[in-house]
């Protein structure tokens, strides 16, 4: 099922990235794996920015005066009646730092990105090891759909992630 994406860009640096193609394969692929039911039609937002931005919402919502990769905003914890289930946002600067330093292409990490912020949306988390490695795993498994190698190989990367969190 079609899932009604709204992307924003407040960064001209997004401008030569696939990044509906890409939203759009990872969030359906997402929610198709992660085997929940959400209302026919529900949209989820992406705003694609930059650090300065991000960094804003990291300190007002988290209380993290720094940049960060994604983050995610949940609207509802009722997947089944929600119009929208949330918002997903993404720093261009961090995303192509964290791709150069693992020595991954852009789309891929930025792909990473999406499914993560996505899987937040629908209720997945790694507050605890467990649920860490539920979320991890199911991040593989909607990623190896997608063409794109395992994330979690270098550990390095599962420190960035639950650095952003």
């Amino acid at each position: 099922m079609p899932v009604p994406i709204d992307i924003s860009i407040d960064c001209e640096s997004w401008s030569n990235i696939k990044y509906e193609s890409i939203a759009q394969k990872a969030i359906e692929q997402a929610i198709r794996l992660a085997n929940v039911v959400i209302r026919e039609g529900a949209e989820v937002s992406v705003l694609l920015t930059n650090d300065n931005a991000i960094q804003i919402l990291n300190r007002e919502w988290r209380g993290k005066n720094k940049p960060t990769n994604v983050l995610s905003f949940p609207g509802s914890d009722d997947l089944e009646t929600a119009l929208i289930l949330g918002d997903i946002v993404v720093a261009y600067e961090t995303t192509m730092r964290e791709a150069t330093e693992e020595q991954k292409s852009f789309d891929d990490h930025f792909t990473h990105l999406i499914v993560h912020g996505c899987l937040h949306l629908l209720g997945f988390d790694h507050e605890t090891s467990e649920e860490a490695e539920e979320m991890e795993n199911l991040e593989r498994l909607v990623l190896a759909q997608l063409g794109v190698s395992d994330p979690y190989l270098d550990t390095s990367l599962i420190q960035i992630m639950m650095d952003h969190d």
